[in-house]
């Protein structure tokens, strides 16, 4: 059985002065395999990577592993406790209202400078720099003047960190309610077929914030630049958001499904040896980001969402139903919501309660079979 060890990291100091700190455990490997990095609950609302978290453990100590791997639950300990009555909050930062998965840091200035000076390396070499000065250059920001630095800036620098040291990169969270879906850099499709999870969202390799995004962002660009440059190598780095359902529950049987998708891809990039973890044959559908709809409410009003997710909805369907019943002798009260395309339904808001101009759903359309 492997050896789990336990580090408390200290992510910043709340105000009474105390630290803040976030649990990380570590799964040490033969080394032959990638080094592996997940994290969960960065939204205070979004706790069922929790859950992963720990079936991944319960599995992983049994598993004979080729890899480090690394896991964080509880990463955004402000978030998980930003509570307001039965609710959890913990999207943005109360202080200055950032999504607090938008606040890790831009490393491509690194890219260019670094591949004059490594033209002719080998890719291990490279590969070895590379993360090094990715490290260094996240250091270096955390152990600048403290006066520079927010409560979610030094946070999600902390994660980073540690996220740069591995090869593959997830992190976990969910939607308000929604469907599973996978956050997948364009590169890295192929790989999408190794989870088991249907709905996969297509998205540019470019940098907009995001954990998922720090880290496979640089590697990306620097693949363009040798390119650029008259050599090929490829991205040696692979990160994805992986979305595991609702917000505001965990379910611990689901958890070990979605334990086992993540072994099986794991599996698939040699993390695991004698592994029989191996992806369901499910349809996988996919869609590009710029093809994502957000359909926000045209009234506000008390809404019936009757669109299941994960359904295929056609153009004309109804997808909820608004009640306004301060209008109930003056015009029709209920009112049919359709939607005017194709398109699969990924995710819709929490509440019955709308405003108008609420985003009401998500939904795939111009999709296709992966």
């Amino acid at each position: 059985m492997n050896l789990i060890t336990q580090e408390n990291i200290q992510v910043g100091e709340i105000a009474n002065g105390l630290p803040l700190t976030i649990p990380v455990y570590r799964l040490k490997g033969n080394g032959t395999g990638p080094n592996v990095y997940i994290q969960a609950n960065m939204h205070g609302a979004e706790v069922q990577g929790n859950a992963v978290i720990y079936q991944l453990l319960e599995k992983l100590k049994r598993e004979t592993l080729a890899s480090n791997i690394t896991l964080v639950p509880y990463a955004n300990p402000i978030g998980c406790n930003q509570k307001s009555g039965e609710f959890t909050l913990g999207r943005f930062d109360p202080i200055t209202g950032t999504n607090w998965n938008r606040m890790y840091q831009n490393h491509s200035a690194l890219v260019d400078g670094f591949v004059a000076e490594y033209q002719d390396a080998d890719i291990a070499t490279i590969k070895s720099a590379f993360k090094s000065r990715l490290i260094n250059a996240t250091t270096e920001i955390l152990e600048g003047p403290s006066y520079a630095l927010n409560t979610g800036k030094r946070i999600a620098l902390n994660l980073q960190k540690l996220a740069h040291q591995a090869d593959i990169v997830l992190d976990l969270h969910t939607g308000p309610i929604s469907a599973k879906h996978l956050y997948c850099p364009e590169y890295a499709k192929d790989s999408a077929r190794y989870f088991d999870i249907e709905h996969v969202l297509l998205i540019p390799n470019e940098f907009d914030g995001a954990m998922d995004e720090a880290n496979f962002c640089p590697w990306w660009q620097l693949s363009q630049a040798y390119k650029k440059a008259g050599r090929d190598i490829p991205v040696l780095v692979e990160a994805f958001t992986v979305e595991l359902g609702s917000q505001e529950k965990i379910d611990l049987t689901e958890a070990a499904n979605d334990a086992n998708s993540i072994l099986s891809y794991l599996t698939y990039k040699e993390a695991l040896q004698d592994s029989h973890y191996q992806p369901q044959a499910i349809t996988r559908y996919a869609c590009y980001l710029d093809d994502y709809l957000a359909y926000y409410a045209p009234m506000g009003g008390m809404v019936e969402y009757t669109a299941a997710l994960g359904s295929h909805v056609k153009a004309g369907d109804t997808i909820a139903k608004i009640l306004r019943m301060e209008r109930y002798l003056s015009e029709q009260p209920l009112n049919e919501i359709t939607l005017e395309q194709d398109g699969i339904a990924i995710l819709h808001f929490a509440s019955a309660s709308v405003n108008q101009g609420t985003e009401l759903y998500k939904f795939f359309t111009n999709y296709f079979e992966l």
